[in-house]
């Protein structure tokens, strides 16, 4: 259960904004195998969350490949899941309506992704959500990306509102880490696959998708 009162509600992108977390991961893995890593497509969970360069980082660190350009991987992963969002981007579950919803009851609306900004603007362009955001964070050019809780304290206070009175929602657990330390409310809404997983009772609150928003901040207090 929610424990503060809600100001502003952040919301993470991939996987809770759009269903682009499969994109990423087969995305990441047909770049990773290609350049002969012995991984299987499921290895690709280990870094969900994660900033593009750390995610290519942590593989060459777990197994080191010839003439490695983390820059020229990454770009490698992130054209084809652009390509992806422009194509068939559509929004989640529940979106628009938890966005409406926020936007009715006087909260700010932040963004906070470990995506760059070339991700961030397919998407808010293709699913035309743009406007409802007050704040957006990258982690793409801060010193850390999340499990940090860095991009979520920057969104925090471009909103200018106390982080323990902002509400994140998240789809992954490092998000949800970073949510966490950031001391804010958190909402995780798992991926299917994950939802029985022990270790989202760290979440304040779970569920299956963002229509238990509305819900939710309406029973806070």
């Amino acid at each position: 259960m929610l424990t503060n009162r809600i100001d502003a509600v952040i919301f993470d992108m991939d996987g809770i904004l759009i269903d682009s977390e499969p994109v990423w991961q087969l995305a990441e893995y047909e770049v990773l195998a290609g350049l002969g890593l012995p991984i299987k497509p499921e290895d690709i969970h280990e870094t969900v969350g994660f900033r593009i360069d750390m995610v290519v980082d942590y593989w060459y660190r777990r197994f080191p490949w010839d003439n490695y350009d983390n820059g020229a991987v990454a770009k490698q992963i992130v054209d084809g899941v652009v390509a992806h969002i422009l194509a068939e981007g559509v929004p989640m579950k529940g979106v628009i309506e938890a966005l409406d919803y926020c936007r009715a009851q006087g909260l700010k609306i932040g963004l906070a992704t470990s995506s760059s900004w070339v991700i961030i603007d397919a998407v808010l362009d293709t699913l035309n959500i743009r406007d409802y955001f007050e704040a957006m964070e990258s982690a793409e050019h801060l010193d850390y990306g999340k499990p940090h809780p860095e991009v979520y304290l920057k969104c925090a206070d471009a909103l200018g509102v106390p982080a323990r009175h902002c509400l994140a929602v998240e789809d992954s657990f490092n998000g949800l880490i970073a949510a966490r330390a950031a001391t804010m409310q958190t909402l995780a809404i798992p991926p299917a696959h994950e939802r029985e997983q022990a270790r989202w009772a760290v979440a304040h609150v779970k569920a299956d998708d963002l229509t238990a928003l509305p819900q939710l901040l309406a029973n806070q207090g």
